[in-house]
C-alpha cells in the first residue's frame, strides 16, 4: 500500500517495523515559515528505512512516513505530554531543533489550530495504519512484535549530557514487552562487541512504544535508538556504506530473534 503520507509494506511475519521519523518532506506552506537551518530537516532519522531494508526479506511489515517530524512528530502523543519530564525535549509540532536552535522564523510558529489541523492531516492516518497493521498481524499469528526504529545524532548537549551509547534499547522500563523478549534482545547485544549499548537509559521508548506495547494483549513493543555515527556522516547526513555494513548484520540478528520469539509464542498459544 502507498499513500502520499506513508509507505506500508505488508509482510507475513509477526513483526512490524515502524520508522516514524524517516520522512523528510515539508509542504511548501510550512517550509516557507522555517529557518534556513530547519529547512535542511537536520533532526531526521536519516536512512533508517535503508538500514532495515533487509527486514522485508524476512517477512517483516514496515511503515515509513513521507513527511518530516517538523510537520508533526508521529512519536508524540496528540496531547503533547512530555515523556521525559524535567529534561529538554521537543514537541508535537517542534519549534526547537535538537541543537536548541529555532525551527521557525520569528512569529511563524504554528498556532494551536494549526497544530490540530496537522494532527488530523498527518498524525491520525499514520496511527490508523499502525493500528490496522498490528491488528492484522495479531489476528494472523496471535502475537506481534512492534519494532520502533530510530536514530539520532550521537552527541546533542541540548538533549543529553555526553555521547549516547551506540545502540539504545527501550522497553518502557520493561512495561512494553515481556521479560523474555527484552532478555533475548539484551543477550544478543551483549554477545557482540562492535557496538556499545544500553537498555532503558536516556531513551526508554517514545509514545508509540509506550502506547501500543501491551504484552497482555499479545502486542509487544521495543524501541532501538541508534547513534547515527554508527552508519553515516553526522555532519553531511551522507550514508556510509562501510559503517552500515558493520551495523546491519547485528540489526538483522535482532530482527530474526524478534520474529523467532513472536513465532514461537504464537505456536505455543
Amino acid at each position: 500500500m502507498r499513500t502520499d503520507l506513508f509507505d506500508l509494506h505488508r509482510g507475513d511475519a509477526p513483526l512490524l517495523i515502524s520508522i516514524p521519523h524517516n520522512g523528510t518532506h515539508v509542504p511548501d506552506a510550512i517550509a516557507s515559515q522555517l529557518t534556513d537551518e530547519a529547512r535542511r530537516v537536520p533532526d531526521t532519522d536519516w536512512h533508517v528505512a535503508d538500514l532495515y531494508a533487509f527486514a522485508r526479506e524476512l517477512g517483516a511489515s514496515m511503515l515509513v512516513p513521507t513527511h518530516s517530524r517538523y510537520v508533526v512528530d508521529l512519536n508524540r502523543s496528540e496531547d503533547d505530554v512530555s515523556l521525559y519530564p524535567g529534561q529538554n525535549t521537543t514537541g508535537l509540532c517542534p519549534v526547537v531543533r535538537f541543537d536548541g536552535g529555532p525551527v521557525y522564523l520569528p512569529d511563524a510558529a504554528p498556532t494551536p489550530d494549526e497544530v490540530t489541523a496537522r494532527v488530523d492531516t498527518y498524525w491520525r492516518p499514520y496511527h490508523a495504519a499502525l493500528r490496522e497493521e498490528i491488528a492484522r498481524l495479531r489476528a494472523a499469528h496471535g502475537r506481534v512484535v512492534l519494532w520502533e526504529a530510530h536514530s539520532i545524532r550521537g552527541t546533542l548537549p541540548f538533549l543529553f549530557e555526553g555521547p549516547l551509547p551506540d545502540l539504545n534499547l527501550g522497553t518502557a522500563s520493561g512495561a512494553s514487552c515481556r521479560p523474555e523478549l527484552e532478555a533475548r534482545m539484551t543477550a544478543r547485544l551483549q554477545a557482540q562487541s562492535t557496538f556499545g549499548f544500553v537498555a532503558n537509559g536516556r531513551f526508554k521508548g517514545g509514545h508509540i512504544t509506550r502506547h501500543y506495547g501491551r504484552p497482555e494483549t499479545g502486542v509487544e513493543a521495543v524501541q532501538l535508538e541508534i547513534s547515527q555515527r554508527c552508519y553515516m556522516d553526522e555532519d553531511t547526513f551522507a550514508w556510509d556504506a562501510a559503517r552500515a555494513g558493520r551495523l546491519q548484520p547485528i540489526l538483522r540478528t535482532l530482527i530474526e530473534d524478534a520474529i523467532g520469539y513472536a513465532t514461537g509464542d504464537s505456536r505455543r498459544a
